[in-house]
C-alpha cells in the first residue's frame, strides 16, 4: 500500500565551505498538487519562479515557470487562485532573504568594529589612515 500521506524528497546541497548535506522534505499528498506553482514538477524543488507572464482573461494567467535547481521549464495558463497562492510564495521567499540579508549585514558590520576597535587599541590607527 502506497501511503501517500509520508511522500518525502531529498536534495543535496553543497555549501560555499564544500561540504555537502542532504534535505529531507516531507510533502503531505493532499496540500502538493498543480495549484502549487512554486513546486517543480521534474524535481519537487520548492524554488520555481515566474520568467514570463501575461494575463489572459480576468481570471487566467500565462505563465512561463522556470526551476534554478535542475533547470526544467514549463509553460501554461493558469487559474487566479494559483497564481495568488504563487505570488504569496514569491513575497515569502523575499523576506526570506531579506531577513538572511539583515543577518550577514550586522555580522560583517559586528565583525568590522571589532577588528576596527582592536587596531585602536593597539595603537595601530594613524592620521594617514583618513
Amino acid at each position: 500500500m502506497n501511503d501517500k500521506k509520508n511522500q518525502h524528497s531529498v536534495r543535496r546541497i553543497v555549501l560555499p565551505s564544500g561540504r555537502s548535506i542532504e534535505v529531507i522534505r516531507f510533502h503531505d499528498a493532499e496540500t502538493r498538487g498543480d495549484g502549487e506553482l512554486h513546486i517543480c514538477t521534474e524535481c519537487t524543488s520548492d524554488l520555481v519562479q515566474p520568467v514570463a507572464w501575461g494575463q489572459v482573461s480576468a481570471d487566467h494567467w500565462e505563465l512561463k515557470l522556470y526551476c534554478p535547481n535542475c533547470g526544467h521549464m514549463r509553460a501554461g495558463t493558469f487559474g487566479q487562485d494559483s497564481v495568488a497562492k504563487l505570488e504569496e510564495q514569491l513575497d515569502e521567499g523575499i523576506e526570506a532573504i531579506l531577513r538572511d540579508l539583515q543577518r550577514l549585514t550586522h555580522a560583517n558590520m559586528t565583525d568590522q568594529i571589532d577588528r576596527f576597535a582592536a587596531a585602536l587599541e593597539a595603537d595601530l590607527i594613524l592620521p594617514e589612515d583618513f
